[in-house]
């Protein structure tokens, strides 16, 4: 029922009704449309024969007799007697005679024409001006043209009518009209056919995708649409494959996330599980036990802490944004940087600008850069920081004199969890650090790089634009 109810209710279904309906109205106006043109062409077509018939009869009664080859003159009689002899009406017609005021003759056309008058006649007999007119008899409807005989007066000496069916003329036309609806309802069924045919066609990617919708699941993102052409189905195929592509990478970015995280949990846990259990009652061991056990439940607290950070780095209010005065932050981030280790610290460009930023989030950045310096450099190796503005855009960099980054290992260091190789010192982190320096970056609507060459030393800068991007609410 369900199924019945949803094909009932599909688009192909409401494609194919529009559809119909559009073609029944067409096909309804046009059955009207054809009716009402036939009906008065033929209707001109029986005043044409009915105006044949008279100018006929006009041309003879102004012309000469056959028989005495003198002018008819007042003889209207003759002039009828002429006529019935040289003349035949057309097809369905019938030719009224009137003479001095009675009754003269009828004269019938052998193809029809058989309907009778006599109802009319009185009238015609007195006629004295051209009457045009439709009149009913007990089995038809009839079309005249009365003309009174004027011959060389002004007195008329006669009556001449000659009248037509109109039922033969619509009948004509109701047998063509039935004709062309059936037509037009042949086409109408072979069109709905093709149409449904056609919607299958254009709809068959909308089923696809439906299909490939309900077969992915968050263990199964492989699967995309096939796509050809480029109308507007193709383009959202292609944009249902490119929203598929970023929910795998998203996906598969949380699974490592999942595991990266449980793996540096696990191991503190069991640190502190395992010395739990074997404590003992000596009051030396048992403080040992307690500082060990402080120190690993802070570094968890430290590894929360910045997966906090970098969860809400995805939220609208991770900025508070402010004008900053350039110079002054250098000045405090050089201060603030001698207290993360025994280096030597050293200023390498101080920039005098004021931008709009958020200047928390800039020192974070900076001292997550500082403190990464620190842990690949020595006691008294160098270490620089420097700021600088070039056209419309804020650098801020962390240059220091360790071993250097591998470059195949340079693509990657800003990933969560990520680590140089072996020829850079392993920190104690747990790899958020600079993850959350490309977090704070990207929401100032910047980037962060480094450049670390062949013989040692990496420097790490982050740009920002002088001003906040638009779309961000703090701005």
């Amino acid at each position: 029922m369900n199924h019945l109810r949803r094909a009932l209710g599909g688009t192909r279904t409401r494609i194919l009704a529009a559809f119909v309906v559009l073609m029944v109205f067409s096909t309804a106006v046009s059955v009207i449309a054809i009716y009402e043109v036939l009906t008065v062409r033929a209707d001109d077509r029986l005043d044409a024969a009915l105006d044949q018939e008279i100018d006929e009869f006009r041309r003879l009664a102004t012309g000469i007799d056959p028989d005495t080859t003198e002018p008819f003159g007042e003889d209207v009689d003759r002039i009828f007697e002429v006529y019935k002899s040289r003349n035949v009406p057309g097809r369905g017609e019938v030719v009224e005679m009137f003479a001095n005021g009675e009754y003269f003759d009828t004269v019938s056309s052998p193809l029809g024409g058989r309907f009778t008058l006599e109802s009319q006649y009185d009238r015609w007999a007195r006629l004295t001006e051209t009457t045009r007119g439709e009149l009913e008899t007990p089995t038809e409807t009839v079309r005249y043209l009365a003309v009174p005989v004027k011959l060389t007066g002004n007195r008329p000496r006669g009556v001449f009518v000659v009248a037509a069916s109109l039922s033969g003329e619509r009948d004509d036309v109701t047998e063509a009209v039935q004709l062309a609806t059936l037509v037009l309802i042949s086409v109408l069924l072979i069109a709905s056919v093709l149409a449904w045919a056609v919607a299958g066609r254009i709809l068959a990617p909308l089923r696809t995708l439906d299909e490939t919708a309900r077969s992915i699941s968050e263990t199964d993102l492989t699967r995309r649409i096939p796509v050809s052409g480029n109308d507007e189905i193709a383009e959202l195929a292609r944009t249902f494959n490119a929203m598929v592509d970023r929910l795998d990478r998203a996906f598969a970015s949380q699974r490592a996330f999942v595991s990266d995280a449980s793996h540096e949990l696990r191991t503190p846990i069991t640190i502190v599980r395992g010395h739990l259990e074997l404590l003992g009652d000596d009051p030396e061991e048992r403080r040992e036990t307690i500082a060990l056990v402080t120190d690993e439940l802070d570094r968890m607290s430290r590894f929360v802490n910045d997966l906090l950070l970098l969860a809400k780095a995805e939220r609208q209010d991770f900025l508070r944004i402010e004008e900053v005065e350039l110079g002054a932050l250098t000045d405090e981030l050089l201060e603030k940087a001698t207290g993360l280790g025994p280096r030597t610290w050293a200023l390498e460009g101080r920039a005098e600008a004021r931008i709009q930023a958020d200047r928390q989030r800039l020192t974070q950045a900076i001292m997550g850069l500082a403190q990464n310096a620190v842990q690949h450099t020595s006691d008294g190796d160098a270490v620089w920081i420097g700021t600088g503005v070039d056209d419309g855009e804020v650098s801020l960099w962390v240059r220091d004199s360790g071993p250097g980054i591998p470059r195949e290992d340079q693509v990657r260091v800003f990933e969560r969890f990520a680590r140089a190789a072996a020829s850079r010192r392993r920190s104690e982190g747990a790899g958020l650090g600079l993850a959350i320096v490309r977090a704070i970056a990207d929401a100032h609507g910047g980037r962060v790089s480094v450049h670390s060459p062949r013989e040692g030393g990496a420097t790490f800068t982050l740009e920002i634009p002088t001003e906040p991007p638009r779309d961000n609410p703090a701005a």
